[in-house]
């Protein structure tokens, strides 16, 4: 695998921060609402591969769909959703990190 930068926490943090400017994360979005189909299809395939959606998660659908409990059917499909929230989040950062890489490796290719 070829060199990838590294970055420090302090980096990071002060990127994630610099992604409330409206102006810079308006570029962002117009990328991903461009690449959505395909990036999509990435997200999917990660997470089949990762294992993320396989017999746990159908058994976690199964038992929130047949507690017969309303209350506790609630608390269940609404920690199932928080899961898979931060679940896609994770793996859509990667997904986005990984973009990023790869747009930079192309343009340093290119010149």
């Amino acid at each position: 695998m070829e060199d990838r930068p590294t970055y420090t926490a302090e980096e990071v943090d002060a990127a994630v921060e610099g992604l409330g400017d409206p102006e810079r994360f308006a570029h962002a979005q117009e990328i991903v609402t461009h690449a959505a189909p395909s990036l999509q299809q990435v997200l999917v395939a990660a997470l089949d591969e990762g294992g993320w959606f396989g017999q746990a998660h159908e058994d976690a659908v199964a038992k929130a769909s047949l507690t017969h409990d309303p209350g506790e059917r609630m608390a269940l499909v609404r920690q199932l959703l928080d899961d898979e929230t931060r679940l896609g989040m994770l793996v859509g950062a990667a997904v986005g990190l990984e973009l990023a890489h790869e747009l930079m490796r192309r343009r340093e290719e290119s010149t």
